[in-house]
């Protein structure tokens, strides 16, 4: 797979599409989204960065576990913030100071079709907030040059 790099690029400015039922094609993606993202040396992947628009995303959690969510959404998050410097795979070379919070809850549902909610913080919080900001089209640099 290859990953869809540009600020403007179409397919990153997109929203993507809810997956509406967990079919096989799905279960391949998220298998072939894997290697990729490591490969990239990468912490998380959308779908969009691999040219799909559809709701998808793997964030490497703890720095050791692929969390593969499907229609995820942050349904909280703290009031707390955190800017840290951030990067990502579709604007390589690009580093900026990116604000967050600190700790959001990620409601997905997994592989096998169960609805999960994740209390996430730090780093993990971190992940997910930039890997669902993908799935809306928006990119890191959005946030650090306070376009949103």
């Amino acid at each position: 797979m290859i990953i869809v790099k540009g600020r403007q690029n179409p397919i990153l400015r997109a929203s993507s599409k809810p997956i509406p039922v967990i079919t096989k094609k799905v279960l391949k993606l998220i298998k072939d989204m894997e290697p990729t993202m490591f490969k990239a040396r990468g912490v998380g992947l959308a779908a969009p960065q691999i040219g799909l628009n559809t709701r998808v995303v793997l964030c490497l959690l703890d720095k050791d576990r692929v969390v593969p969510m499907i229609n995820p959404e942050i349904i909280w998050r703290s009031k707390e913030t955190e800017t840290c410097e951030e990067g990502c795979l579709s604007i390589p070379g690009l580093w900026k100071d990116t604000e967050r919070a600190l700790a959001v809850q990620v409601k997905f549902t997994d592989k096998k079709g169960q609805v999960t909610i994740l209390k996430l913080e730090g780093l993990n919080a971190r992940i997910v907030q930039h890997e669902v900001d993908h799935l809306n089209g928006i990119l890191f640099v959005d946030r650090a040059e306070g376009l949103i």
